[in-house]
């Protein structure tokens, strides 16, 4: 009878030994297969960018001054930070804009003389002003260059004679408004007029593109 107890506990035993070795193979194999999926994740990449993103590159302190709020300007508050753009969505044949209104007339709300030409045009002038990136830092610089706008069913072609300032604002220079957004067409009347559009809306999604 005594050696059969001990039988039965020598099996008990090995039962329990078993069942820890069982046990920690699983945990084992689950903390590599866990390991080897983590190590295999691939890395996120410094800016997270790509696909045509153009990410904000700084913020501008607002400086509040004596702005022109014609058009619907929008004018610098003092202290609000303004996010800054030194780059633009890629161009293609159709590139997806906003395009929004301005006076490159002397006294208008445009500001300075034109970035291109240091002139100022009349309202009457097929002409527009592009986002930073557009203009001069992606690569192509358009001043003076002719683009084509199409919007609310028409097309039209103007030319480039001035900086939608994507990085600078809140100064003389730029009727104290903030920097433009980096998707900026910015058009003259005559634009606006030769598209069809009630100048009181402020802003159009149009499409433009290189002619």
């Amino acid at each position: 009878m005594a050696a059969y107890m001990k039988v039965l506990a020598v099996l008990a035993l090995l039962q329990v030994l078993s069942l820890h070795v069982v046990h920690g193979d699983i945990n084992g194999g689950v903390s590599a297969l866990a390991s080897t999926k983590h190590e295999r994740e691939p890395k996120p990449k410094p800016g997270g960018g790509g696909g045509g993103i153009c990410h904000i590159s700084g913020f501008l302190h607002g400086k509040a001054g004596k702005c022109n709020r014609a058009h619907g300007s929008e004018c610098c508050v003092a202290g609000h930070r303004y996010p800054q753009f030194r780059c633009s969505p890629p161009v293609s044949a159709k590139t997806p804009a906003t395009l929004t209104l301005n006076s490159f007339a002397r006294g208008g709300d445009g500001g300075g003389r034109s970035f291109c030409d240091d002139r100022f045009h009349p309202d009457s002038a097929m002409v527009v002003a592009l986002s930073s990136g557009w203009l001069r830092l992606d690569g192509t610089r358009r001043c003076n260059r002719m683009i084509r706008v199409t919007g609310n069913g028409r097309s039209v072609l103007a030319r480039v004679v001035d900086e939608c300032d994507s990085v600078n604002g809140c100064d003389a220079e730029h009727n104290f408004e903030p920097p433009c957004p980096n998707n900026i067409v910015d058009g003259s009347p005559a634009v606006w007029k030769a598209l069809g559009l009630d100048e009181d809306i402020g802003e159009f999604k149009v499409t433009w593109s290189d002619i």
